[in-house]
């Protein structure tokens, strides 16, 4: 953290050259000349080849580099060329290491060579240390000139390589230590200037650019902001991206603001999994939405590291280029975490919590398929010991979300180590499925994608004026500020105990546990206050790091709601940027200018904070509190229609929907017979006369054969009461089956009771309707 303006330990930014070549003073040699050295930085090189560029774990190892994630297959070559402006010997050094050695694993799946021109090393690289070091790579004569440099991948299982070093000081010990961003001795091998470049000032500085982050930048852009949005990855999305495949979950467009959400809609992915398809996730639309915003700078491949702060105010926050070696200072007024890990709040000193144990993990999700001929897949004695009983057989061919582990390790601290830990656990179900007891039955199926960007669910929390718990959701709370929808039931992840025996150490296949006491149709309003830091003044958040305890993340967590929460804090943002004010001011002093922003539609917007605001053509049409409808719109039928949601239930009623659309509005519900459920309809009669009241039906339709033919249901006016009868299996040209006709004055109340009590099958709850008797 830094503690003050003065503190601030990165200033300079780093040259914009691949390779630098630079000459130092060697230890005192007599008649020695001078050593020569030559640094390179892998993620700069010329052409990655099949290489990954892997910018996660950035703060714990140093730096950005290349994963050769082959799926069992050796990648093409990486290539740079280096310039060699002393002609010798040189000792070639490389920031590597064996990434099973910490379990004491055999082999070394990580194995890769360094050619240089045409000559390549003797030494293997990958195959020395549990941590990060410098491995001897033995000596190397090179002549004048440029040459060829290359990375060259053995096995496609994921060897890594952050930077090479060549000296000609052939007896020097390994280069110092390169683990934090920037270190001393990196900074001086890539002749960093005094100060770094600088960009703004910005009236919101988004960092972070999954759903939260473009939701952010999205909202506070449309409504007058200059917005800096960075995002560590050369695609935006964050877990809703092709690199790790969760498809966006939560409901939208709902509750006290059902606009909110209209945003999220326009680049929301259309998975039918999880995990999709490379093309599900849309990486080109989120980029397209996001550059079409003239107010939003894009920092594609920049890594927030560092923050200035100074007197709990947030000053700067410096981004490292993860390809080019730039660093940016971005200027801000105000600033916004999505980093999904609290990263700028521990930055500056945010206050923050963890769930010291029991947290949710991290998922790296798979997927493999059938080919037309057999296929062999390499043994690997490295990964996990595992058999076909040892995991959940993926049928869909999907490695799906509960491929997860790191419940109770180092969240933060070994995360590199966690992902680790997954693709052994995937490697070795799927050395399973082609060497072991499955090789019978997956001749040729092939591993076609694993994700080796990790999908975390839990880490830090920053903490605002309002920390939500699991009892304000379930007892519905009703906060002043409340706002965003959650609709996600508070789903906690722990291990599966029947898969957990052989590695009680790290499960790596995780369970789901429900309450499902949210209301996932209208959702729980989140507070405003959730979204703000109650010691940094000008820091929002939005996404997993915002304040709730461990249970309540259990509901807010997924991506919609993240995004949802992120056009809150734009909207706030402008109001910040108009009235000169924190986000606790806002809260303070104009809630009602917030919520009033909450009406508008998605596609609202205007110049500057202070222009006048108006609405791009293509704007959504206001939803309901229930969201989009799903079914039939109730004003589409005759006289007046109420649905199920409108009821007074009593009772266990279970909700259906979704299989088509002949039900009313958003979906219905059903209860068994003599279960003691009861539903209360109420109307009012428009005029006085004769009326038909009728009671929604399950269509005609093979699988709803359950449904009551002989069930009760009771009209009551007044003190009079009148039992009929009901069949719930419908017809194939009425959804709406006659109950009884009655007679009414003008406003006179009627109450419709569904009853269960002496049914003969399923009751069926889905509208009531009320037509003029002919």
């Amino acid at each position: 953290m830094i503690g003050n303006l003065s503190k601030s330990r990165f200033r300079g930014f780093l040259a914009p050259l691949a390779v630098l070549v630079a000459v130092c003073t060697p230890h005192l040699v007599l008649n020695s000349a001078p050593a020569a050295e030559i640094f390179v930085e892998t993620e700069s090189f010329d052409d990655p080849g099949g290489w990954k560029l892997d910018t996660q774990f950035i703060q714990q190892m140093g730096s950005p580099y290349l994963l050769a994630h082959g799926l069992g297959t050796p990648v093409d070559d990486a290539v740079t060329q280096i310039d060699v402006k002393q002609p010798g010997t040189y000792r070639v050094w490389a920031r590597t290491f064996d990434w099973v050695a910490r379990w004491d694993a055999p082999g070394h799946p990580g194995k890769f060579q360094i050619q240089i021109g045409d000559q390549t090393l003797d030494e293997t690289f990958g195959t020395e240390g549990a941590t990060w070091g410098w491995q001897d790579g033995g000596t190397i004569q090179l002549s004048q000139g440029k040459t060829e440099l290359r990375l060259k991948d053995l096995t496609g299982f994921d060897g890594r390589c952050d930077c090479l070093y060549l000296t000609t000081q052939l007896d020097s010990d390994p280069p110092p230590p390169a683990d934090k961003v920037l270190s001393d001795w990196r900074r001086k091998q890539l002749g960093l200037p005094d100060e770094p470049l600088q960009r703004g000032p910005y009236d919101l500085v988004v960092v972070g650019g999954g759903y939260a982050g473009m939701g952010s930048a999205i909202s506070a852009a449309r409504m007058g902001c200059r917005v800096a949005l960075i995002q560590d990855r050369g695609v935006l999305g964050g877990n809703g991206s092709s690199e790790v495949r969760v498809w966006a979950m939560g409901n939208i467009r709902r509750g006290k603001f059902p606009r909110i959400g209209e945003i999220i809609e326009e680049f929301a992915d259309q998975a039918t999994k999880s995990p999709g398809r490379y093309e599900e996730f849309g990486d080109d639309l989120k980029e397209r939405v996001v550059r079409a915003e003239p107010q939003i700078d894009l920092w594609l491949n920049h890594h927030a590291f560092d923050a200035v702060v100074q007197d709990n105010h947030i000053v700067s926050v410096d981004a490292l280029n993860t390809k080019t070696g730039e660093v940016v200072r971005m200027l801000g007024d105000r600033f916004v975490d999505c980093t999904g890990h609290g990263w700028l709040g521990q930055f500056v000193g945010a206050d923050s919590d963890m769930a010291p144990d029991g947290r949710m993990g991290m998922s790296n999700m798979w997927r493999w398929d059938e080919t037309d001929s057999p296929k062999s897949f390499p043994e690997t004695p490295w990964a996990l010991d595992l058999e076909m009983q040892d995991f959940p057989y993926p049928r869909d061919h999907h490695g799906q979300w509960f491929w997860e582990s790191g419940f109770d390790k180092d969240a933060i601290g070994d995360a590199e180590g966690i992902r680790d830990w997954n693709l052994r656990a995937v490697y070795g179900a799927f050395n399973a499925m082609k060497n072991r007891d499955g090789a019978a039955d997956h001749k040729t199926a092939v591993l076609s994608w694993v994700a080796y960007v990790g999908g975390p669910r839990e880490s830090n929390r920053l903490l605002g004026d309002v920390v939500l718990t699991q009892d304000d959701i379930v007892a519905k709370r009703d906060f002043p500020d409340g706002c965003v929808p959650s609709t996600w039931s508070i789903d906690l992840h722990y291990p599966k105990e029947q898969y957990a025996k052989k590695y009680p150490d790290n499960p790596f296949i995780s369970v789901a546990v429900h309450d499902r006491r949210v209301d996932r149709s209208y959702g729980y309003p989140v507070p405003y206050r959730c979204f703000y830091s109650r010691n940094i003044d000008n820091l929002f958040m939005a996404g997993r790091n915002v304040s709730v305890t461990h249970e309540a993340l259990g509901t807010v967590r997924v991506m919609k709601t993240c995004g949802m929460m992120g056009e809150v804090v734009g909207k706030a943002a402008s109001i910040c940027a108009l009235r000169d004010c924190t986000p606790r001011d806002v809260y303070q002093n104009h809630l009602d200018e917030l919520l009033e922003l909450l009406e508008l539609p998605g596609k609202a917007r205007r110049s500057t904070p202070s222009a006048p605001i108006t609405i791009d053509e293509g704007a959504l049409p206001r939803a309901s509190k229930f969201g989009p409808m799903t079914g039939q719109d109730p004003a589409s039928f005759e006289g007046i229609v109420i649905d199920d949601r409108e009821a007074e239930l009593k009772g266990k009623w279970t909700s259906g929907g979704g299989r088509n659309d002949r039900y009313v509005a958003y979906s219905y519900k059903y209860a068994g017979p003599g279960s003691g459920a009861q539903a209360t309809y109420t109307l009012k009669a428009p005029r006085s006369g004769r009326f038909q009241i009728l009671v929604g039906c399950s269509p005609a339709d093979d699988r709803f054969n359950n449904r009551a033919t002989d069930a009760p249901v009771e009209i009551r006016i007044g003190d009079q009461v009148v039992t009929e009868s009901v069949n719930y299996q419908g017809t194939e040209d009425r959804q709406f089956t006659p109950v009884a006709t009655i007679d009414v004055e003008k406003d006179e109340e009627i109450k419709v009771v569904i009853l269960t009590e002496q049914a003969n099958g399923l009751v069926h709850l889905d509208a009531v309707q009320m037509i003029p008797a002919k």
